[in-house]
């Protein structure tokens, strides 16, 4: 090992300590029965770890071109998580979909659950709820006192979720996770179940400080200005974008995709038919609707080990440790679909997990063909397991905790649209479904960008959308609605979710278009001497980098 990977070696295990929950996350053993400290201090500790070690990062040289691509984006993900923080972005992040509150009750969804260590470990962490909760509720007030505070409508959206994981007749996720364990022992038995006890109790208590004390607090307005905006978009992309040129390219990508969903409903209905003509048609096809939510993880779980099957050894090259994808069903209902890695020693697998909403219990297959490649294999499953396993390539920061949305989100897009092309998408429902996945997130692509700059909607906009309006959470809704096919409930979700992380969202369409314009620079250059498998192989052997690094890494391939 280099000297930069020594470095990053140590990175990792200082950073295990100050974070046990992205240690459970990581597979990083030892640290299960702990919560990160979530005091200001604990978030100081955590920059103070970054800045130290960006430091050395700029006072050593790289021992060769691969260890030089390390380091470049070591320095390119810590500087933007200290940018971050030193703009109060992380310690008084409250938004439906991440910070500190769900990073607590994640926590839980990927510890091992076999053997009395085990138990334990849940039984140790659910009593410690109400202490971490306590700590969140000073970091927020400390940094409201600052001048960081979220939007009031996200901090009022997160308390009333809040009461739908507390609700005994909704999610009831930590009395839900006790009952689903086999304690043991009478001891165990009874730390568990006062353990769910107080992290319920502390949990509703919490969701009442959110409404009573700090939404009075929020921000009126959730559009994150420009200024925040750029960092936000920096750092889920890893790259600076040209945000006017990227949200004008959002509405031709849209526009694009939509002739071209036309053209396949007109194979589905009959020429001249609609794109909603021909989503009714497939929604009432009984041969493409599955009756409830466990015979729909099935279904998910029967096409992803499909997948993984022809797609190793033809394709692919996928390694032994990846063979096995899990599709699970989450503990909540918001109705988001999500992946989460292996754990360091594959021990644990990757899996697919769906937070089914709880009045939905008959689900359309056409639409969610590609959903399956893109939480599975060749996405996310692949992408992840594969960087996870190069030991031999990749130092233990670059396998286990680089992460970059544009680069991994943009892959796993790329995967739904490489599986059309590989002819795994020739039915035109499944096809329709991939394009309306795509164009879904070119939609948001323009609504994101447009509402928390608060552009004004082109005069000459494909749509004939609003001309010359200027964006607003109201014309994001209306915007959606329009060019979605995503039943209400789920896209206020998603709204919600776009106006509280803002630049998370373009990611996927964004990362996609770098994944695009490597591969077709590449096949310039290389001409007839060009192979897709090695391509997708060099580009998956980086890591989930930065995609400015990622960028110039394939420039030499």
């Amino acid at each position: 090992m280099g000297h930069i990977d020594d470095l990053a070696e140590r990175y990792v295990e200082e950073w295990a300590p100050l974070n046990p929950i992205g240690a459970t996350h990581l597979g990083i053993d030892g640290y299960d029965d702990q919560f990160d400290d979530l005091t200001p201090d604990g978030y100081a500790a955590q920059a103070d770890l970054d800045r130290r070690t960006v430091a050395t990062l700029h006072a050593t040289p790289a021992g060769s071109p691969d260890e030089e691509v390390g380091r470049e984006a070591m320095i390119e993900r810590l500087e933007l998580s200290l940018a971050r923080h030193e703009a109060g972005e992380t310690a008084s992040q409250v938004n439906v979909i991440t910070g500190a509150l769900h990073e607590v009750r994640g926590a839980f969804d990927l510890m091992p659950v076999e053997g009395e260590r085990a138990i334990a470990n849940i039984a140790a962490r659910l009593n410690k709820v109400p202490q971490a909760l306590d700590q969140i509720r000073t970091t927020l007030l400390d940094e409201a006192a600052r001048g960081h505070v979220s939007a009031r409508e996200q901090i009022v959206e997160v308390a009333k979720q809040c009461g739908i994981w507390t609700d005994p007749a909704r999610d009831d996720v930590y009395h839900s996770l006790v009952r689903r364990l086999a304690p043991g022992s009478a001891g165990l038995a009874q730390d568990l179940d006062r353990g769910a006890r107080e992290a319920t109790r502390a949990t509703a208590e919490f969701g009442e400080f959110l409404r009573r004390e700090l939404a009075p607090l929020g921000r009126e307005k959730q559009a994150a200005g420009r200024e925040r905006y750029e960092l936000a978009s920096q750092y889920f992309i890893g790259a600076k974008l040209d945000l006017l040129e990227t949200y004008a390219w959002g509405f031709e990508e849209l526009a694009r995709l939509e002739d071209e969903m036309r053209l396949v409903a007109g194979r589905i209905v009959g020429p001249g038919a609609s794109i909603d003509e021909a989503v009714a048609a497939l929604d009432a096809d009984p041969t493409r609707t599955i009756h409830g939510k466990e015979a729909f993880r099935d279904w998910m779980q029967a096409l992803a080990d499909k997948a993984v099957s022809e797609l190793n050894g033809t394709h692919f090259d996928i390694p032994a440790q990846v063979l096995r994808l899990e599709c699970c069903l989450a503990p909540t209902s918001d109705g988001s679909i999500y992946y989460t890695g292996p754990s360091e020693d594959f021990s644990r697998p990757g899996r697919m997990w769906w937070a089914v909403p709880g009045a939905i219990s008959e689900f359309s297959t056409w639409r969610e063909v590609t959903t399956v490649y893109h939480e599975g294999v060749p996405g996310h499953h692949l992408q992840v397991g594969q960087t996870t396993v190069r030991a031999d390539l990749l130092n233990r920061w670059r396998r286990l905790m680089c992460w970059t949305s544009g680069y991994g989100e943009g892959w796993a897009l790329y995967a739904e649209r490489l599986m059309d092309e590989l002819g795994y998408l020739d039915d035109p429902g499944d096809k329709l479904g991939m394009l309306d996945g795509q164009a879904f997130r070119a939609a948001r692509v323009i609504v994101d960008i447009g509402m928390h700059l608060e552009l004004e909607i082109p005069a000459d906009n494909p749509f004939g959308f609003a001309p010359g309006e200027r964006w607003t959470p109201r014309h994001g809704w209306e915007f959606m609605r329009a060019h979605c096919r995503v039943p209400d409930d789920n896209l206020r979700f998603e709204l919600n979710r776009y106006l509280g992380w803002p630049g998370q969202a373009p990611s996927y369409k964004v990362g996609e278009r770098f994944w695009l314009q490597a591969r077709e620079d590449a096949r310039a250059r290389q001409g007839a001497d060009f192979d897709l498998r090695q391509f997708h192989e060099a580009g998956l052997n980086l890591g989930s980098i930065g995609l400015d690094p990622f960028r110039r890494a394939m420039e030499r391939f």
